[in-house]
């Protein structure tokens, strides 16, 4: 056996997705990271041992414009392009080679932290070391630093450290949570193993094991919907150990006996009951480790409640957004004879604080992922691992600053949060609404112009003909104000229509809010007529217009096939669009009823009179990062054959350049997964840049200092190979990778 020892600046424990952001974070700051992992592959739930989807703020399609940016959109794109078939093998590459392309970061696999040195008070303590036993080697490894993350899951490292923590319900009365039952208890929600099935083209006979459960006698064939092709995460419901008498954490290994043998039992169902076309497959993969929900939530400085969720509470120390619906199981999991899930969604996203990430009495530890500060009702949201990740690129950032400032996270909330904020938009982390305004940046000292913009709001190409059979809607920014809109519509025989223009309440949110406008106009008889209605609003600021056309059954509109960025389509269902018997959602919230499906990238033809400023050439340098009340990016006019859009600063006096950041636009607003639950038929995102060039004046003439070929990040960094000084500088978009405009969101020069 070996004894080793191995300082830091940062240890991080877990290698989930929370881990891994939280690592290449801090490492990205200029900091050393040990990375460590109790597992032979990074990635937590989401790696091939477990294989959960990653989920996030989007709500698997609810939220508009809420896919993560920062490091897990980087692992989003990469896997778009690497792994179109959602392989989840290939997604643990993806997640290593993001680890292994830090330097700052050691990483250790198959090293388990059994062991903590922490001192100090109940109220007060410090960690000094973890020690991992490192399996297969031999090697047991002390881990020294001044700043620990706890990105386990579980949460061993905080307890062991004395953190103070909860496990399960919170009672009622403590945060006035409508979804909390009347007394305390320690129910927590259970665990999962998936498996997945292959047709292998002939016949292949199962004969189950012996402790395979008899499914019949249960309520998992009345109450569940299965198939037989079925594969991975539609089965999230196989789910068990949330009772009073069970412990999720402790009752791990028959938590994974008792999961087995309902996987086996329903196995013997679809292939023996007769009731399936299930002869030519074959089991293929049965996970061996429960994917945990739930276990400890360590309390930070604030603790996160279904309140600050739900009513989209605002945080000075804002530093991840979520938007995962409320999302809680019955203890019962997959024997519960009610329903599997109940659901609440807010509004749009919502804010995360810093405060929830960091202990309350353990002075340098944070942590992210699923043991974050919060209820148990408000975790029913921040558990999934888009979110976890969010938070995890938050506490590697604010830890590296706490190593630069000699200080602990507390300080670091109460004297520099402006900064950690800073420090993470200008990353592109996943914050909505925050701009970055870094002295540094000398773009936002310079005036921009560009070759052209956008400057008419117009989807005019119909394609497919749309029924008027439920009320339909369309967003669009308004800036600075909306006269008239024309609608292209098919008339069967003369009607009123109705049509009204609401706006969105928060800027964050993609729902009707307030009635702004409305108008109502007898229409004649007629095909693919441009019908006018007045609906004048001048806004205080620029914002959304939600605009919706009331069912009409006299009338079909027209869907193109050409997105327009910053313009969104959507239909308002009837009734609740997933099975009851399957969820609890309440089909009375407006985000749940407004939904994309089928109309996502194909917009309804309609043209607004008069001209926008939303995609003028300085949106390039307003601050924004993501879409708030509007796209916040320069968008070129329609791109003709073999031309180049180009944008421009200009400096009244010569300035020194020698880094160059760019952000362009990979449409935030469409949803990705790792395993692919549904498919985009692209592998790249249309609207990113595919070939540029930057140039600089030097000596009154044109240099070419940058050459971009075959582009398809939304990130880029460009640092000179020596500083400049210049008075112009001006990015040329060479070609897209599909769309007929330019779109760039941020150019920043330091």
């Amino acid at each position: 056996m070996r004894y080793e020892s191995v300082y830091s600046d940062v240890t991080v424990i877990g290698g989930g997705l929370a881990g891994v952001s939280a690592a290449v974070s801090a490492a990205r700051r200029g900091k050393k990271v040990s990375l460590i992992q109790n597992r032979p592959v990074l990635g937590g739930n989401s790696s091939s041992e477990i294989r959960v989807w990653v989920l996030g703020a989007t709500g698997l399609g609810v939220n508009r414009y809420a896919r993560e940016t920062g490091i897990i959109g980087e692992m989003y794109d990469e896997n778009q392009y690497i792994n179109p078939e959602g392989n989840p093998y290939y997604w643990d590459l993806v997640v290593l080679e993001k680890v292994r392309s830090e330097p700052n970061i050691q990483l250790f696999l198959n090293t388990d932290v059994r062991e903590v040195e922490a001192n100090g008070d109940e109220s007060n303590r410090t960690i000094h070391s973890v020690t991992g036993w490192m399996m297969g080697s031999e090697r047991q490894i002390r881990f020294e630093s001044p700043m620990f993350i706890d990105c386990s899951g579980d949460g061993l490292v905080a307890f062991l450290a004395g953190a103070k923590y909860r496990i399960g319900r919170e009672a009622q009365h403590e945060f006035n949570e409508p979804w909390a039952p009347e007394a305390a208890d320690n129910i927590t929600l259970g665990s999962t193993i998936l498996f997945y099935t292959k047709d292998v083209g002939h016949p292949v006979k199962y004969i189950a094991p012996s402790f395979a459960k008899d499914i019949t006698q249960t309520a998992i064939p009345m109450k569940r919907v299965f198939a037989a092709g079925d594969n991975g995460c539609h089965y999230w419901w196989i789910e068990w150990g949330g009772e009073a008498d069970i412990d999720t954490l402790h009752d791990n290994e028959r938590i994974r006996d008792e999961l087995w043998s309902v996987i086996y039992g329903i196995w013997d169902y679809i292939k023996n009951s007769g009731k399936f076309d299930a002869d030519n497959l074959t089991l293929e993969w049965i996970g061996s480790i429960p994917g945990k929900r739930e276990v400890r939530r360590f309390i930070g400085d604030y603790i996160l409640t279904q309140n600050d969720v739900r009513n989209q509470a605002h945080f000075e120390d804002y530093v991840a957004f979520g938007g995962w619906s409320m999302d809680l199981h019955p203890p019962e999991g997959m024997y519960a004879s009610d329903y599997v899930s109940k659901l609440d969604c807010p509004d749009g996203t919502y804010q995360i604080p810093f405060r929830s990430l960091y202990s309350v009495n353990v002075n340098n530890l944070l942590f992210a992922g699923r043991n974050i500060s919060a209820t148990h009702v408000a975790f029913g949201s921040t558990r999934v691992m888009g979110t976890c990740s969010v938070m995890g690129e938050a506490a590697g950032a604010g830890a590296a600053l706490c190593v630069d400032k000699g200080i602990m996270p507390r300080e670091l909330y109460r004297n520099h949060i402006k900064e950690l904020q800073q420090t993470l938009v200008w990353n592109d982390a996943a914050i909505t609404g925050v701009r970055y305004s870094d002295s540094i940046d000398l773009a936002s000292r310079a005036a921009v112009t560009a070759s052209s913009h956008l400057a008419q709001i117009e989807v005019a190409s119909p394609k497919d003909k749309f029924d008027l059979f439920n009320d339909i809607a369309f967003l669009f920014p308004v800036e600075p104000n909306i006269q008239d809109i024309e609608i292209l519509m098919d008339v069967k025989q003369a009607t009123e229509v109705v049509v009204e223009l609401w706006d969105t309440g928060n800027p964050e949110n993609y729902i009707p809010h307030t009635l702004q406008a409305k108008e109502i106009r007898t229409v004649e008889e007629g095909e693919r007529q441009w019908v006018r209605f007045h609906l004048p609003w001048t806004p205080d600021s620029p914002q959304n217009a939600f605009v919706i056309v009331r069912e009409n059954n006299d009338i079909s509109l027209y869907q193109s096939d050409e997105p327009m960025t910053g313009v969104l389509s959507f239909k308002r269902e009837k009734k609740s669009n997933v099975s009851s018997l399957l969820t609890a959602i309440n089909n009375e919230q407006l985000v749940v009823q407004w939904n994309q499906k089928g109309l996502a990238r194909k917009p309804f033809c309609f043209r607004l009179l008069g001209t926008t400023h939303a995609y003028l050439p300085e949106k390039l340098t307003d601050g924004y990062l993501r879409p708030y009340g509007g796209p916040h990016m320069w968008v070129s006019n329609p791109i003709e054959e073999s031309q180049e859009e180009w944008i421009q600063l200009h400096w009244d006096v010569p300035t020194k350049i020698e880094t160059i950041y760019i952000n362009f636009n990979n449409d935030v607003n469409e949803d990705l997964n790792n395993l692919h639950y549904k498919r985009t038929p692209f592998d790249i995102f249309p609207e990113l840049v595919k070939d540029y060039r930057i140039e600089v004046m030097v000596d009154n003439k044109w240099k070419t200092v940058v050459e971009e070929k075959n582009n398809r990040k939304r990130s880029k960094i460009h640092h000179l190979e020596q500083a400049l000084q210049t008075t112009k500088l001006r990015l040329i978009v060479e070609s897209t990778n599909g769309s007929r405009f330019a779109e760039v969101v941020a150019l920043r020069v330091v």
